[in-house]
């Protein structure tokens, strides 16, 4: 059990004034845990309440082989885990629930205890897993330094005229050639029109002459995401979309430069998208500018112009700015960073110059 991890979750319960939470999310109970743990259509949870007594409900498919330090609640195919659950509850105090949980495990609590107050508790885990403790940051550095040398390696592959498709199955060989387990997301790998698209899906399509061809790729390494998009050129591409690509530069090297403890999330998206808009593609930017990252890919908060939320040291999120024009060209460059006491580590560093591919 990560004890100043749960210390942390039970000072923020206090803040809340919450007495019980129901964690069950995979990642959520591996960051508390450190066992990662699959359960599929069965039970998982974590029960925490302020007193600091904990336990863990597991089927026992799913053996545990070491001291976690919490009791463990095993029950098989043949019980009615949630029937387990109904005696560590306090009837008489509301219960944070997991956002994650399946709504059928929650409404069986709710009918055997007969109209227990319940309140999302997913903000309870989130606002303490959004600040990474030392052992996360150095983490993060590996699985981005890993990212680096992927890139690198994806980007003299694309000179060998494969799909997206096969590129992106030739980047998961590259991934476990440097001992990644899995993707962070399955990559996007966008040629031309294609990357006009945020969230293409990669197809069967080629790369032609003057195609901008999109890299958002990212690694799961020691349980740990990393993130990054880089936008390179085959062949000779139009003057105008070099002038798109150091536009895009520019918005995130600004938004980079607006990211310090105490600036509002909200500040380093206008930073980004004043960039782009001055130049007259504002609305190509059609997306938020980041996002948090840890163990998992999207995580709490988000870099977007509406949140109004307040940046802290130990923070790791995406810089993400774009500029998507349909059937035409898009481009995407992306970095991860860590707040920093002052400022912020850029956890990426492979080059961002316009890059164009022979």
């Amino acid at each position: 059990m990560k004890t100043q991890r749960i210390e942390r979750i039970i000072n923020n319960m206090k803040k809340h004034n919450l007495q019980q939470i129901i964690i069950t999310s995979t990642s959520s109970i591996f960051y508390l845990t450190g066992e990662w743990i699959e359960p599929g259509e069965r039970m998982l949870a974590l029960y925490i309440n302020v007193e600091g007594d904990k336990k863990l409900f597991i089927n026992e498919l799913f053996p545990i082989n070491r001291d976690l330090g919490v009791d463990l609640e095993v029950y098989n195919d043949a019980q009615d885990p949630i029937k387990l659950l109904v005696p560590v509850v306090n009837r008489n105090n509301v219960i944070g629930i997991d956002k994650e949980w399946p709504s059928h495990f929650l409404i069986s609590l709710m009918e055997k205890m007969g109209g227990i107050n319940c309140v999302n508790g997913g903000p309870i885990v989130d606002e303490v897993r959004m600040i990474k403790d030392d052992e996360e940051i150095e983490l993060m550095r590996e699985a981005s330094r890993i990212n680096d040398k992927a890139m690198g390696d994806l980007i003299k592959m694309l000179s060998k005229d494969y799909s997206e498709k096969k590129a992106c199955k030739m980047l998961g060989d590259v991934y476990e050639k440097y001992g990644t387990s899995s993707f962070s997301f399955y990559p996007l790998i966008a040629y031309g029109a294609n990357a006009a698209e945020p969230h293409h899906s990669s197809d069967e399509s080629m790369a032609k002459k003057g195609d901008s061809v999109i890299l958002d790729i990212g690694g799961r390494t020691n349980n740990y995401c990393s993130d990054m998009t880089r936008t390179v050129f085959y062949k000779e591409p139009e003057e105008e979309y070099k002038k798109i690509y150091n536009i895009v530069l520019q918005a995130n090297l600004k938004g980079i430069e607006a990211v310090k403890p105490g600036v509002r999330f909200s500040d380093i998206d206008k930073a980004s998208r004043e960039v782009i808009e001055k130049h007259g593609y504002g609305k190509y930017f059609t997306h938020r500018t980041g996002h948090n990252v840890g163990i998992d890919v999207h995580e709490f908060p988000d870099v977007g112009a509406s949140n109004e939320m307040i940046v802290q040291e130990g923070m790791i999120f995406s810089i993400e700015p774009g500029i998507y024009i349909s059937d035409k060209v898009g481009v995407r460059i992306e970095d991860l960073v860590l707040v920093t006491k002052d400022g912020c580590e850029i956890l990426n560093k492979y080059p961002k110059e316009l890059n164009i591919i022979e």
